[in-house]
């Protein structure tokens, strides 16, 4: 099993920092990433890709809420340990509830900071953010300050939510394996090496998904203008 070097670990994190500051959409910023770290760490890139095909052909994340369907609610404690409940933001306007990996995964990094970037837009419409995370409090709080995001970063432990949504995965011991260098027993208080597929789910007050994206693929994110766009169309039916 090929493992990452200290000087490749360096070259990832020089590529990224490359593409968080570079001019483009954020799926162009992330494209550029996969290209940028599949060079420089092909086993992974390799992995992933058969981790995709894997995913894609079990049907990973088709049942998850569909538009039309009532948003399941939940309870989950915020990167403080408050409890936040869906039915209670739904009460100030439309939510994106936002699922992400870690605060480890570049790809959710440069995610969280497109929609920090488009927060002023998001609070025009009336809308809101909600990142959930199957991550303890220390990195939904660490998630929380690097990226300055304004909205809360909840924890769901154990991938519960996730679960019951259909989105969560086990990884494989391929990825496990490549991925040895994190963690992940310590970020998830668990080693069980299940993570959520990235999604979107746009919800309106009256608890209806508008919205969604959902793709096994999480190299693949909602583009911010289409995110933007769902939550006005939601606001305007509320």
């Amino acid at each position: 099993m090929t493992s990452l070097t200290p000087a490749d670990a360096d070259r990832l994190r020089l590529a990224f920092q490359r593409c968080r500051d570079m001019e483009g959409t954020l799926n162009e910023q992330l494209r550029a990433y996969a290209d940028a770290s599949r060079k420089v760490f092909p086993a992974y890139g390799e992995a992933v890709d058969r981790l995709v095909t894997r995913l894609s052909g079990n049907g990973g994340g088709e049942t998850a809420p569909q538009p039309g369907d009532a948003m399941p609610p939940f309870m989950l404690p915020d990167q403080g340990g408050s409890l936040v409940a869906l039915p209670a933001l739904l009460a100030r306007g439309p939510v994106a509830v936002m699922f992400f990996r870690g605060h480890w995964c570049p790809y959710c990094r440069l995610n969280v900071r497109a929609v920090v970037q488009a927060q002023d837009r998001i609070k025009e419409v009336g809308a809101q953010i909600v990142a959930i995370m199957p991550e303890t409090q220390e990195y939904t709080r660490q998630l929380k300050a690097e990226s300055g995001a304004p909205f809360p970063i909840l924890t769901d432990l154990d991938n519960g939510y996730a679960l019951s949504l259909n989105l969560a995965i086990w990884l494989g011991a391929e990825i496990q394996g490549l991925l040895s260098y994190q963690d992940m027993a310590k970020f998830h208080g668990n080693d069980g090496w299940m993570l959520p597929i990235p999604a979107v789910f746009v919800v309106g007050r009256d608890g209806i998904v508008k919205a969604r994206f959902v793709d096994p693929d999480f190299r693949k994110r909602m583009e911010i203008d289409d995110l933007l766009a769902a939550l006005e169309s939601a606001s305007r039916e509320n």
